[in-house]
Parts: C-alpha cells; sequence; structure tokens
C-alpha cells in the first residue's frame, strides 16, 4: 500500500530522482520556463516554490538552505536578485503549469512549468 507516500517515483531511484529535481529546479530558474512531462513538473512546482520562498528574503541562512537544494550555481543569485524581489507581495503560486500536446515519439503527457 501507498499509505504516505505521495511522491512520485518518475522510473528512479531516490537520488536520481533527487538529481532530476535539482538540474530541473536550477534549468526553470534559469530560463524562467521549461517544457518536460507533465508528471515532471508536478513534482517539481513545490520544490521550486519552497525555494522561491526562502528566496525572498536575502539572509545568509536562506542562501545556505537554497544552497544545499541547488548547488553552487548562478540560478542562487538571479534567485535572490530578481526572481525573489519580484515576488516580494505574493503570498505563493509562483509557478504554473501549462498543458502541451502529447509528446509525438512516446505519447508522453507533456506540460510547461513557468513562473508566473
Amino acid at each position: 500500500m501507498r499509505h504516505h507516500n505521495s511522491n512520485r517515483k518518475l522510473g528512479r531511484k531516490r537520488k536520481g530522482r533527487s538529481a532530476l529535481l535539482r538540474t530541473m529546479a536550477v534549468s526553470l530558474i534559469r530560463y524562467e520556463k521549461i517544457s518536460t512531462t507533465e508528471a515532471k513538473a508536478k513534482e517539481l512546482r513545490p520544490y521550486v516554490e519552497k525555494l522561491v520562498t526562502k528566496g525572498k528574503k536575502d539572509t545568509l541562512t536562506s542562501r545556505r538552505l537554497v544552497a544545499e537544494k541547488l548547488g553552487k550555481s548562478l540560478a542562487i543569485q538571479k534567485l535572490f536578485k530578481k526572481i525573489g524581489p519580484k515576488y516580494q507581495s505574493r503570498a505563493g503560486g509562483y509557478t504554473r503549469i501549462i498543458k502541451l500536446p502529447n509528446r509525438q515519439s512516446d505519447g508522453s503527457k507533456m506540460a510547461q512549468i513557468e513562473f508566473v
């Protein structure tokens, strides 16, 4: 039974899943819009929204917590300098998921995740 296992496995083990979410989050922060499968986009949304919430207050602690999740990248600077201040007055809901046509090769449901 899957009680209390609300996250999707995405066909990967834990380390692969966390690496996937990390790289997708860095790409979303860097490009502000990415196309991926619908399941991956739905898993990425809460991951990124928690990072944006931490990015709204530019303290050393929040920078360290975000660096722990994203690794050392230029995306951290963009998160704290541009994206965080942009959503200062917003209480949540920083991203939107737009459904796209199915992928032609295998018919996977596709979606685009972007910042509002």
